[in-house]
């Protein structure tokens, strides 16, 4: 379809969507209030006035992904969402990196799918992998409207099993990035089996790496044990480099060598 104008994030919503990308804490009810996340250094807090500067000087959005947004928001799960200023920088990563092929583990309602697909040539394609068809129908109807659905192939099944058949298809170092934010038990397999499958000079892009902060007792859960661990391999992995961003609830970006 034909390209839309670029909006600004209204400043009365940006300080509540950037917190959309902080991990989910297994066991916390829907609706309660979340904690900031733990933040080093000089970053600053997501209630702060400089990080409401931050958004209000570097945030864009398509006003179908401010729809979906919207739609997402009003979710009992809309806080699973990832955060707008993480979806604008993967978005731009993959037209920096004049991708073709990506994937995607973990689709939610899509706005982070839409956000690729927008920047992607016309034979550009994500392939979106989640096991929940009932929330990517709240997305479909948008990415129709954005005119950019023929370029995302919605694949409902375990991402396990959709890699294994990119694979056994012959698709290994095929696809240019990667964006990992689903099951946390299960990255360490997603991050190798994407890993066979992007191109060198490829992106792999690993959500919640904090964990909402649970990374630093990982005797607490399975979930932030695994990713703790993953952290761990990644800054010793020679096959990749990798960059830590606190953005969200913390992405690892790996750049395959």
């Amino acid at each position: 379809g034909p390209e839309m104008p670029l909006f600004s994030v209204p400043k009365e919503v940006a300080v509540g969507t950037a917190m959309l990308g902080v991990a989910f804490v297994t066991g916390m009810l829907a609706g309660k209030r979340r904690p900031p996340p733990r933040r080093v250094g000089a970053a600053p807090s997501p209630y702060s006035p400089l990080w409401q500067y931050m958004l209000d000087h570097s945030l864009r959005e398509h006003p179908i992904l401010k729809k979906l947004r919207l739609l997402t928001e009003d979710h009992p799960w809309g806080r699973m969402m990832v955060s707008c200023d993480q979806a604008q920088l993967m978005a731009n990563l993959v037209k920096l990196i004049k991708a073709k092929k990506v994937i995607e583990i973990g689709v939610f309602t899509g706005y982070n799918t839409l956000n690729m697909a927008l920047v992607l040539p016309d034979n550009g394609r994500v392939i979106a992998c989640d096991i929940n068809e009932d929330y990517a129908k709240i997305g479909k109807p948008l990415w129709k409207e954005a005119g950019v659905d023929h370029k995302i192939d919605l694949r409902i099944k375990p991402a396990i099993q959709t890699l294994d058949e990119l694979l056994a298809s012959g698709e290994a170092e095929t696809f240019d990035f990667a964006f990992i934010d689903a099951d946390k038990e299960s990255y360490n397999e997603y991050y190798e089996k994407c890993l066979r499958l992007i191109k060198k000079g490829g992106i792999i892009a690993i959500d919640n790496v904090f964990f909402g902060g649970n990374v630093l007792k990982t005797r607490k859960n399975s979930a932030s044990q695994t990713i703790h661990h993953l952290n761990e391999k990644l800054l010793r992995d020679a096959r990749v480099n990798i960059s830590m961003l606190p953005m969200g609830d913390g992405v690892t970006l790996a750049f395959k060598l």
